[in-house]
């Protein structure tokens, strides 16, 4: 008997997020985050056979604001053509100053400023994440493919994937950063809740910690965050994902953050995987989100552990024993030549088949 494909959702309004370049490590480069990304994703599953591509339908932007401050939705809707007015032409819009707590310690609180410049600062937490002409419209179609993904599993389906391009994890409740603009994982998240009623669990799997989602769901007690990443002792966002970030108040208990050696391999993934996801299955969710970064992989360029194409497929298949609906949401995976395998493989794992 043929097995049912696996629900993809992916829209081409990606590709108007397109940054030239990006300011990381003190140096000007190409971006590791481009459109090529999830064209190689998207051609990988296509060429598979096992999967139905689909449009998602176009959604307002009531669900996002459920997750995110307004102003930020505001502000990422005309921030760049407020730029182009004001101080451009440019192709890139990036912050010069950042709105940190110390500027006005002892003097009372800030107020958002005015300028088109400065207003970056305020909304921004750091300098790889270009906003460009079309970035507004390619992130509200990455929440649109992971709002429609959310939907089918809703509906019954027991996988579907969203290629969201840009990703999500990184963006908090108020800020955009880390290739992130709206944090597609939690909008699903919290359209689950308020769908279902019930609890949720993100498990989060990117090699670098999903500090956004942690923020957003902190102090929440319906919906958990589980994380496996690189350690933040040496890897980014450096500031969050320590093993003793737990939760606090109503949602004590509710985060589990895994911090990963370097150099860990494909049993040692697996075997830190298992007490995550027990922390998750005890949690008891209706149903998990989960962040798929595949930039675990032994030749990504921005990682140090060592998960191989089979090791993506293992960690699949075990995320599914849990036996839960899976919404699988893209998040990062810079090894372009491996993309497209790495994430056939997860999904295949998660699908019950084998790669």
């Amino acid at each position: 008997m043929t097995p049912q494909p696996v629900t993809v959702f992916a829209s081409e309004r990606h590709r108007l997020h397109d940054p030239e370049q990006e300011l990381e490590s003190s140096a000007l480069q190409a971006p590791f985050e481009h459109p090529g990304r999830a064209e190689a994703i998207r051609a990988a599953l296509a060429a598979d056979g096992g999967f139905a591509i689909a449009e998602p339908p176009r959604t307002g932007t009531a669900a996002i604001e459920a997750v995110h401050d307004p102003g930020l939705v505001r502000f990422l809707a005309s921030a760049w053509e407020a730029y182009q007015r004001e101080i451009g032409p440019t192709h890139d819009v990036v912050p010069d100053v950042f709105a940190m707590p110390g500027l006005r310690a002892g003097m009372g609180p800030a107020v958002e400023p005015t300028s088109a410049n400065a207003r970056l600062g305020w909304w921004c937490f750091e300098t790889t994440t270009p906003v460009t002409a079309g970035t507004y419209e390619a992130a509200r179609s990455a929440v649109d493919c992971a709002l429609a993904a959310t939907d089918a599993v809703l509906g019954g389906e027991r996988v579907a994937y969203g290629l969201c391009r840009p990703p999500g994890h990184h963006a908090t409740t108020s800020l955009y950063g880390g290739y992130c603009f709206f944090n597609n994982a939690a909008v699903a998240a919290v359209h689950a809740v308020g769908a279902s009623h019930g609890r949720v669990a993100v498990l989060d799997v990117d090699y670098h910690h999903g500090n956004g989602t942690q923020q957003i769901f902190y102090q929440r007690d319906d919906v958990a965050f589980v994380s496996l990443h690189g350690d933040p002792v040496r890897a980014y966002p450096y500031l969050t994902g320590h093993a003793a970030e737990t939760g606090a108040g109503r949602g004590s208990g509710s985060t589990t953050n895994v911090p990963l050696a370097a150099g860990t391999d494909d049993d040692a993934y697996l075997s830190a995987l298992e007490p995550a996801l027990a922390a998750l299955d005890a949690f008891a969710p209706e149903l998990v989100v989960v962040s798929l970064g595949v930039d675990t992989y032994a030749g990504d360029p921005m990682c140090d552990l060592a998960v191989t194409t089979d090791g993506f497929a293992r960690m699949g298949a075990a995320v599914a024993a849990l036996g839960r609906p899976l919404v699988v949401l893209q998040e990062g995976g810079y090894a372009d030549d491996a993309l497209g395998a790495n994430v056939t493989a997860w999904l295949h794992g998660a699908a019950g088949r084998r790669f």
